[in-house]
C-alpha cells in the first residue's frame, strides 16, 4: 500500500512540477503535440529545384520498428501482465525479457488528386492490433510466444480528393475513435492504456468523407462493416463520425461516434436488433512551446449480442477518463504523465476480473530521448494498474487481476519498470 501511495504522489507531483517548470522557462523549444496522427510518413527533404518540378506522380516509403524490456514488480510467475481477464496490457504483454513489438511498412503512391496507402507490419504488436483479420490463419503463421509472426495488413486505402474541402476514404483504416493510437512512435507514452485496448475499436473498412467547412471547423462521417473485423458479420453497417473545432490558438477538440449491430447474423441470414455504441470526446490544448496537455473521455453501450461471444439483455454500460500532461524540455528529452479511470463494472467489454465486471486507475510516468534527429526514440517508463479488489465470503481467498511469484492471483494491482526503443524512418 505504501508503494503505491508513494507511485501516486509522485505522478502527482510530477504534473505540478510540469506547470512550475513551464512557469520559469524562458526558452523558446519546439515541441511535438501529444495528438497523433493516422500516418507516420513524413515528406522527404526538399532540394532547391523542388518547387520548380511539379511531379505529378510521388512514391514515399516509410515505417518504424520497437522493441522492449518490462520488469515486473510481482514477478509474476506466468510471466505475463495480462490478468486474469487476458487483456490487462495491450502490447507490452511479457515482462522479464525482451520483446518485439512490430516492424511496420508503409508505402504511399500518390497521383494528381488521388492516393493509394497500404501498411503491412510484422510481429506481435501488428498481430494484437489486427485482430479479426483472415490473413493471419491463411498467410502460412508461425506461432511464437502465442503471437503470428507472419505479414498482416494494417491499414490499406484509397483516398480521392474531389475539392480542395473534400476527400472520400475507401478501404481499412485504423479508427478515428480515442486519443491514443497502435503506433508507437505516435504515442508519448508506450503502453497503451485501458481506455484503448478495452474500450475502443482499432480498425474498421468501409468508406468515409471528411468535409473541411473552414480552418477552424472540419467534419468526418462514414459507413464500415463494423469494429475490427474484416468480414462483416452481419448484413447491417455501422456508422461513424466526427467533429473536428480549433476554437481558439493550440486548442483542439473532438467528437467521435460509432453506431451500429454488432451481432452475428442467424442462421437464415437475419440480422437482430442488438446495439453498440460509443461516444468519444478528445481535447488537446498546446499551452506554449514547452507544455501540452490533453483529455480523453469516452462512453460505450451495448444491448443484446457482440459478435457471437456475449448476450445481454439488458443495457450495459462502461467508460472511461484520461488526463494528460508532458513536458519538453528540450529537443533531447520531453517527460510526461497519463492518469485514467476506466470503469467496465458492467461486465460489458473483455477487460475483467475473475469474469466479473471491474474498474481500474492506472498511473504512467513516461520520458523520451530522441537521438539522431528524432529518428532514434528511448521511453523509459513506470506504470502502476490498479484494479478494483474482489472480495469474498470469510475464509474465502477470492481471485485477482494478476498472479503472484508462485502463479496465484492474489495482486489486485501491479507496477512495471523498463524501457522501449523506437525507430523511424
Amino acid at each position: 500500500m505504501e508503494t503505491k501511495t508513494s507511485l501516486r504522489t509522485m505522478l502527482l507531483v510530477a504534473m505540478l512540477n510540469f506547470a512550475l517548470l513551464d512557469a520559469i522557462g524562458q526558452n523558446e523549444v519546439p515541441t511535438t503535440s501529444l495528438k497523433p496522427t493516422e500516418s507516420i510518413v513524413k515528406e522527404a527533404e526538399k532540394t532547391p529545384n523542388d518547387s520548380e518540378k511539379k511531379e505529378e506522380s510521388k512514391f514515399t516509403y516509410s515505417g518504424y520498428f520497437d522493441t522492449y524490456y518490462f520488469g515486473n514488480f510481482n514477478n509474476p510467475s506466468t510471466r505475463s501482465n495480462l490478468g486474469s481477464s487476458g487483456i490487462s496490457r495491450g502490447f507490452d504483454r511479457f515482462p522479464g525479457q525482451f520483446q518485439l513489438g512490430m516492424f511496420l511498412n508503409r508505402m504511399a503512391y500518390a497521383y494528381k488528386n488521388t492516393e493509394v496507402v497500404a501498411e503491412i507490419g510484422f510481429g506481435p504488436n501488428v498481430e494484437y492490433g489486427s485482430y479479426g483479420s483472415d490473413f493471419r490463419y491463411k498467410w502460412g503463421t508461425t506461432i511464437a510466444n502465442n503471437t503470428y509472426t507472419a505479414l498482416m495488413i494494417k491499414q490499406a486505402y484509397v483516398n480521392l480528393k474531389a475539392s480542395d474541402k473534400l476527400t472520400f476514404t475507401m478501404g481499412q483504416f485504423g479508427t478515428h475513435i480515442g486519443y491514443e493510437v497502435i503506433d508507437a512512435p505516435l504515442n508519448f507514452h508506450y503502453s497503451i492504456n485501458n481506455t484503448f485496448n478495452a474500450g475502443i475499436p482499432f480498425y474498421h473498412l468501409g468508406l468515409k468523407a471528411n468535409y473541411t467547412i473552414s480552418s477552424k471547423v472540419s467534419v468526418m462521417a462514414g459507413i464500415v462493416n463494423g469494429t475490427d473485423n474484416i468480414n462483416d458479420n452481419n448484413r447491417g453497417k455501422s456508422f461513424i463520425g466526427q467533429i473536428t473545432v480549433s476554437p481558439a490558438k493550440g486548442l483542439t477538440v473532438y467528437f467521435n461516434t460509432i453506431q451500429g449491430n454488432e451481432a452475428n447474423a442467424r442462421s437464415n441470414g437475419q440480422d437482430t436488433t442488438s446495439y453498440f455504441g460509443v461516444l468519444d470526446l478528445v481535447a488537446t490544448y498546446q499551452v506554449n512551446n514547452h507544455l501540452m496537455l490533453a483529455f480523453w473521455g469516452m462512453y460505450g453501450t451495448h444491448q443484446g449480442e457482440y459478435q457471437g461471444s456475449t448476450y445481454f439483455t439488458s443495457t450495459k454500460n462502461w467508460s472511461g477518463i484520461n488526463l494528460y500532461a508532458s513536458y519538453k524540455f528540450s529537443d533531447l528529452f520531453s517527460i510526461g504523465t497519463r492518469i485514467e479511470h476506466f470503469d467496465n463494472q458492467d461486465g460489458a467489454r473483455a477487460l475483467l476480473t475473475n469474469g466479473k465486471g471491474t474498474s481500474v486507475e492506472t498511473y504512467t510516468l513516461t520520458g523520451i530521448f530522441s537521438l539522431a534527429d528524432g529518428k532514434l526514440m528511448i521511453k523509459p517508463e513506470l506504470r502502476l494498474d490498479d484494479f478494483q479488489r474482489v472480495t469474498g465470503q470469510p475464509g474465502e481467498t477470492p481471485i485477482q487481476q494478476f498472479a503472484d511469484s508462485n502463479g496465484n492471483f492474489t495482486n489486485n494491482s501491479q507496477t512495471t519498470l523498463g524501457a522501449a526503443v523506437i525507430y523511424k524512418f
